[in-house]
């Protein structure tokens, strides 16, 4: 493996905590009763949090680490507007491709509304985050692959309105400084944030609100009682009268059932030294690039246009820096050979919620609530679900505008909630399959 490639203060942590640390500054103890208790500090608990308290209801968000150590800062804080939502469909699933097909309208109309949420609540909290919204770029790694973008078009463009067009590979140097890809659709709904500086905006949104936070501190069970809920902790039971699990790649014993529902994949990011030109020469107008490989890459300027945040699947379960920083810079340097030298100064992981059936999901278990599987889109789609999930609990006349709320949420009997058996084989098989389909299409 490499060495040259990393910086002399290379750090083995998210660069976006240069900007903001997760800490429990706002952590305080919580009370032996309230009306909702949210387990999960994630954008989808905070986000269920500050909905809730401007319904006037109490509630209590636990998280059993800091504050922001989880996903919700480790990401790479590309949003998009919907058109991720059925990026797992065609043919693996008949009967979810059978679902989105009968329900496309409602699907990628709150695939637009979870966008328009997130945007909403930047601009009314004030959070400062850097939000751009100048696009996305979705390289096509096959021809084949141009093909199928080039179907979906006239769908996203009439349920979404997400001013979706192809570009043609004589044209991919409008989006980005690199002959790599066959082509591929540029969506104008789209575009990236500050995931640290947002997480922060939000949870400081949730306090000034009068949500009670309490970091470092487990829901150890959850009990049902006669009038609602017990969720005992390590400093006494919690009585309540909802239960919101927005644990999400972090899903473990505490919820058995929903454990084997959810997939924690883990997704690795690098950050760069400040680059010798402006991130726009990479990257005309700022926006975020991702492409249509199995093993997926992503990528974007960082907020103040001097770094490359470049993400993807170098490895599918956590691995050392040392392992995967040399895989991500090698597709670095695939779609922009002018960055060989390039040093990286971060490299860090996160876990990547999905579901058997990549779709997102809120509904109830068992009475209490839930909120899970990003599936690569959790900026904007668990913030939309959490603030969907109050407005449910809260009897607002949005309640019930949600076409993931209630869906049927599968399970598959070889999968235990344990994903480090087979998910180094899935990685194995699609790296492999990613590499036919490329070698058949030059």
């Amino acid at each position: 493996m490499r060495t040259d490639i990393f910086h002399p203060d290379f750090r083995a942590q998210p660069w976006w905590w240069e900007a903001w640390t997760p800490n429990n500054a706002l952590s305080v103890d919580p009370p032996a009763k309230t009306d909702v208790v949210i387990v999960g500090a994630g954008y989808g608990g905070l986000s269920t949090a500050l909905e809730l308290r401007r319904n006037n209801i109490d509630c209590v968000v636990l998280e059993r680490g800091v504050f922001g150590i989880g996903a919700s800062t480790r990401n790479g804080g590309m949003i998009s507007g919907g058109t991720n939502i059925s990026k797992g469909l065609g043919g693996k699933n008949p009967k979810v491709d059978a679902e989105f097909a009968a329900n496309k309208a409602a699907f990628l109309g709150s695939g637009i509304d979870s966008l328009n949420t997130l945007i909403d609540i930047i601009g009314r909290e004030k959070i400062d985050c850097g939000l751009i919204t100048n696009g996305r770029f979705t390289g096509a790694w096959t021809p084949k692959h141009y093909d199928d973008q080039a179907s979906k078009v006239e769908m996203f463009n009439r349920y979404a309105d997400v001013g979706a067009e192809m570009i043609p590979r004589e044209r991919v140097r409008e989006m980005m400084a690199s002959d790599y890809y066959y082509g591929g659709m540029y969506v104008k709904r789209g575009g990236h944030l500050h995931p640290a500086r947002y997480y922060k905006g939000l949870l400081e949104a949730a306090h000034g609100q009068g949500a009670i936070l309490c970091g470092n501190l487990e829901a150890e069970r959850i009990e049902k009682t006669g009038g609602g809920w017990r969720v005992l902790t390590a400093t006494g039971p919690i009585a309540c009268r909802e239960v919101v699990i927005a644990t999400n790649g972090y899903t473990g014993d505490l919820t058995p059932k929903l454990k084997m529902r959810v997939v924690p994949v883990a997704s690795h990011i690098i950050a760069t030294e400040e680059l010798p030109m402006p991130a726009t020469e990479l990257i005309p107008h700022m926006r975020s690039i991702g492409d249509t490989k199995r093993v997926l890459t992503y990528y974007r300027p960082s907020p103040d246009g001097r770094h490359l945040i470049f993400g993807g699947r170098a490895r599918f379960t956590a691995a050392a820096p040392e392992v995967s920083a040399p895989i991500l810079y090698q597709y670095m340097i695939d779609r922009f050979p002018q960055l060989e030298g390039i040093r990286i100064t971060h490299v860090w992981t996160g876990n990547v919620a999905f579901a058997l059936d990549s779709m997102s999901h809120m509904g109830t278990d068992d009475g209490m609530h839930y909120l899970l599987a990003c599936n690569g889109n959790g900026v904007a789609m668990m913030t939309y679900l959490g603030t969907q999930t109050a407005r449910k609990i809260a009897g607002g006349s949005n309640a019930s505008v949600n076409a993931f709320d209630g869906r049927e949420f599968p399970e598959h009997p070889l999968y235990n909630g344990d994903p480090s058996l087979y998910l180094p084989l899935i990685g194995a098989w699609y790296r492999t399959r990613d590499w036919i389909d490329r070698r058949l299409a030059a």
